[in-house]
C-alpha cells in the first residue's frame, strides 16, 4: 500500500432527532473535508455515484470545486455508472476537471451498482440494452468514452464553417493528454478484472465480489488483483497499472470512537446482491496498533497500491477528518504509505 484516501457514499437526508443533512450541505462538507485531507497529505478522495437516490449523482461540479480548493489530493469517483452517461459529454467534463486540477482526476467508472429504480438509465434516454442489467450498454458507452479521451477524431469537420473549416475528423475539446492513464474500472469479479487488464485501465476492486468459493474475502480479492495484473502484462501494456481496494476501517482512539464503532469488528459476509451470491469484506475497528497487525494480514490490502477508507459522511467534517488523521498518523505509515506531497500520484 503506497497511498490511501476515502470513499464516501455521500448520503444525505434525515439524520434522526429532527436533524437533516441537505444535498447542498453534503457537497459543501465534502469540499471542506477534501481541503483538510489535502493539508494532511492524504492521497485521494472519491465519491460513490447513484442516480434516483439521496447521494451524489452528478459528481463533476463537486470534483471541480475540490480541484480549485486543493493542491495535491486526487479526486475521483467510485464509480460513475456508464449506463447513464453520454460518453462524449463525459469526455469533455472529465478533461476539463483534469486540466483544472493539474492532472489529479482519478475517474472510476463501471456498470454501476444495483439501483433504487427499474432500469433507470432508460429514463435518461439510453435504451436498447440486451443484457437485463445493461452491462452491454455500459461497455459500449465506455468504449466511445475511451476513444474520445485518447484524442481520436469524432466528428467530420465542416469545410464551409466560418469557425475554422478544414477536413478530417475533429477530436473532443478540451483534451487532457494524461487523462487516459487515470481511468479506473470498478470490477466485482475476476472476469471483469481481466477484461479491465486487457483494456489497459486501472482496477478499482469492488467492496464486494460476486462469488462465494468458501475463501476469505481478502484472498478472493487478491486473486482477482493477480488475474488483472496478468491480463495487463499479457496484453502488452507498458508500465504498471494501479489497483485500489476499499475497506471500512475505524481507528479507535477516543471515547467517541468507542461509542460509534466499538464492537463493530466482524467477519466476512455472504449474501445475494443483484442476483449473485456474493462475498463482502469485514469491518476493522480497533486500536491503531491492532489495526496495523490486522491489515498486514489482509492479502488484498497488501497487494493493492491504494486503500480507500469508506467513511461515515453523515457524521460531519470534524469527525471524519479526525478519523482520517488518526489513520494517517498511527496506521498508514506502518503499511507503506507515502503522503501525497511525496508520491508519484501528485506528480
Amino acid at each position: 500500500m503506497k497511498s490511501f484516501g476515502t470513499l464516501s457514499f455521500g448520503h444525505y437526508g434525515p439524520l434522526g432527532g429532527g436533524r437533516e443533512l441537505t444535498a447542498g450541505e453534503s457537497m459543501l462538507q465534502a469540499i471542506d473535508l477534501a481541503q483538510g485531507m489535502d493539508d494532511l497529505g492524504v492521497n485521494g478522495i472519491s465519491f460513490r455515484v447513484h442516480h434516483f437516490a439521496r447521494q451524489q449523482s452528478s459528481p463533476m461540479p463537486l470534483l471541480a470545486a475540490i480541484a480549485a480548493r486543493t493542491r495535491h489530493i486526487e479526486m475521483g469517483t467510485g464509480v460513475i455508472d456508464m449506463r447513464y452517461e453520454n460518453p462524449l459529454y463525459l469526455a469533455e467534463e472529465a478533461a476539463a476537471v483534469d486540466l483544472i486540477s493539474g492532472g489529479r482526476l482519478a475517474l472510476g467508472v463501471s456498470r454501476g451498482s444495483p439501483e433504487t429504480v427499474v432500469r433507470g438509465y432508460e429514463a435518461f434516454g439510453y435504451t436498447g440494452a440486451k443484457d437485463p442489467r445493461g452491462a452491454d450498454l455500459a461497455r459500449e458507452h465506455f468504449a466511445t468514452f475511451l476513444h474520445a479521451i485518447e484524442g481520436n477524431g469524432i466528428a467530420e469537420r465542416d469545410s464551409s464553417s466560418p469557425f475554422g473549416g478544414g477536413t478530417g475528423l475533429q477530436r473532443i475539446e478540451p483534451y487532457s493528454p494524461g487523462l487516459r492513464s487515470r481511468i479506473w474500472w470498478g470490477a466485482g469479479n475476476r472476469e471483469t478484472a481481466e477484461w479491465a487488464g486487457r483494456t489497459g485501465v486501472n482496477l478499482m476492486s469492488s467492496t464486494l465480489l460476486t462469488e462465494d468459493r468458501g475463501l476469505p474475502f481478502d484472498v478472493l480479492q487478491a486473486e482477482q488483483i493477480d488475474a488483472f495484473r496478468a491480463a495487463w502484462r499479457d496484453a502488452g501494456h507498458p508500465g504498471e497499472p494501479r489497483v485500489s481496494v476499499s475497506r471500512s476501517i475505524f481507528p479507535i482512539t477516543t471515547a467517541e470512537d468507542e461509542m460509534y464503532f466499538g464492537g463493530r469488528q466482524d467477519g466476512d459476509g455472504v449474501g445475494y446482491i443483484d442476483g449473485f451470491r456474493s462475498t463482502f469484506g469485514k469491518t476493522y475497528a480497533a486500536a491503531p496498533e491492532v489495526l496495523v497487525e490486522q491489515l498486514r494480514e489482509d492479502a488484498a490490502v497488501m497487494s493493492a497500491d491504494t486503500l480507500m477508507l469508506t467513511i461515515p459522511s453523515q457524521l460531519g467534517v470534524a469527525f471524519n477528518l479526525r478519523l482520517v488523521e488518526s489513520f494517517a498518523r498511527h496506521v498508514a505509515p506502518h503499511l507503506g504509505w507515502v503522503p501525497s506531497t511525496q508520491s508519484l500520484v501528485a506528480s
